[in-house]
């Protein structure tokens, strides 16, 4: 084993029992990436030697992995194996590594805040997703752990030699004499970097020389990189067979983000062989291309202020267009990968809830969906149950068709408020709808 290696297991090994005697549990974020896969393996090997000096590990080590729900589907699918391997492999070798997944809440998903509310496809502006899809799930599982024992410690995967604002950031929340520092935002978390020094040849020094000790294959991983390596990317990779071929610096992450120029990850797989993946990057690059067009935005922003150069949220219109390009997409898609899932059923639902709850009627689920794969969502329980409301309620309303009307979309409110979780802005909602209803009586009237 390389010193430079054994220095840093030998560093978490005094980091876990001496240094810090507290038994906080350690929170690794996991991505599946290079540099998370080699922190994870680096404390993996600390694990079994305190094994083998006959210590118990009594601290917990928890690995997180959030799934935004529109990851790169080749990461996601590697990934989602790897993690399988890890709980096994843990379990069976008596170590205390516990892993979890956590993904965003359904009103925070990506597709219902661009397709179900009309945001507009995230920009350096107005990043909205990086809250949504990938911090506060983490959060709320760091929350939970804070909760029951006080404090919590996260291990991170960065290093210094990334770039010159990741080593300014590292140094600015470093502590001198100190291996820990302070969560910025998390209160009484701190973070921990056990391959804050490591060169970037050296962590693929570390794939491909050191045998993953869950039985994943890191050559597989290697291969991902090499796949999505773009042609103007460097890569100083130390290489340890003849036979490796330049594995790029590529940077991995939603498949539908709009905030970079151009997704050249995906491109370069794409490029590679992975041709069934051309129909995301299409959708991807018209939801950049179509962001700006004034036409495709409404002049009031969701709270009905005038959004600035009226360029507030999409149009139902549009954003049915995009609901529907999404689906085909999706169908395309799973000729090659038939459980691929770009966006649930879940999602569906609670777009039309969001739809209805903004008096969106033009627009249907079912329809979009019928046109998108010619056959009709099921959804014959739940039509049954409406059918039987509805005919109840209009024997209730006989002779007052307008009732009828303002009760059924008043308990339509109700309903989709409960439904994402939210009861924020109900009441707000029904007196709005009730004012209408009035205006509407005395207009009658006069």
């Amino acid at each position: 084993m390389a010193k430079f290696i054994q220095d840093i297991v030998d560093e978490i090994i005094d980091q876990y029992l001496f240094a810090d005697t507290s038994l906080r549990p350690w929170i690794i974020g996991f991505s599946g990436g290079k540099d998370s896969t080699v922190m994870l393996q680096l404390v993996w090997k600390a694990l079994k030697n305190i094994q083998k000096l006959g210590i118990a590990t009594r601290r917990d080590v928890y690995v997180v992995c959030n799934d935004t729900m529109v990851e790169n589907p080749v990461i996601t699918e590697y990934v989602y194996r790897v993690l399988d391997k890890i709980e096994t492999a843990a379990r069976d070798e008596g170590l205390p590594i516990n892993v979890r997944k956590t993904i965003p809440r359904l009103e925070d998903s990506f597709w219902v805040n661009l397709i179900g509310k009309g945001y507009p496809a995230p920009n350096n502006a107005f990043r909205w997703c990086t809250e949504r899809l990938k911090i506060k799930p983490t959060s709320r599982f760091i929350v939970e752990q804070v909760d029951e024992f006080g404090e919590a410690v996260i291990l991170i995967g960065t290093r210094s030699s990334e770039s010159a604002n990741r080593a300014k950031s590292m140094k600015k929340h470093a502590i001198k004499g100190k291996r820990l520092t302070k969560h910025p935002n998390q209160p009484n978390t701190y973070m921990y970097a056990p391959i804050r020094h490591l060169r970037l040849e050296e962590v693929w020094y570390v794939i491909n020389t050191m045998p993953s000790p869950w039985g994943a294959s890191n050559e597989e991983l290697f291969q991902i990189y090499s796949d999505a390596s773009a042609d103007d990317y460097e890569c100083p990779t130390v290489v340890t067979d003849k036979e490796h071929k330049s594995c790029g610096q590529s940077r991995f992450g939603c498949w539908v983000c709009t905030v970079v120029k151009q997704d050249k990850s995906m491109t370069a797989l794409i490029e590679n062989g992975l041709t069934w993946l051309k129909p995301l990057l299409n959708l991807r690059n018209e939801l950049a291309e179509e962001r700006n067009i004034i036409e495709n935005r409404m002049p009031q922003r969701r709270n009905g202020t005038n959004a600035v150069n009226g360029m507030g949220p999409y149009y139902p219109w549009y954003r049915a267009s995009v609901l529907e390009r999404l689906l085909k997409a999706q169908k395309e898609v799973q000729n090659e990968k038939p459980h691929l899932e770009l966006i649930t059923n879940q999602e569906l639902v609670a777009i039309q809830t969001i739809w209805y709850r903004d008096f969106i009627f033009d627009q249907k689920i079912s329809e979009i969906y019928h046109n998108a794969y010619k056959t009709d969502l099921d959804m014959k329980d739940h039509n049954e149950k409406k059918e039987k409301e509805l005919e109840l309620l209009k024997k209730s309303c006989q002779g007052n068709p307008d009732d009828f009307e303002l009760i059924q979309e008043l308990l339509t409110l109700q309903k989709n408020k409960s439904l994402l979780n939210r009861k924020r802005g109900l009441k707000d909602d029904i007196e709005t709808r009730i004012e209408e209803y009035l205006k509407k009586e005395q207009k009658d009237v006069h």
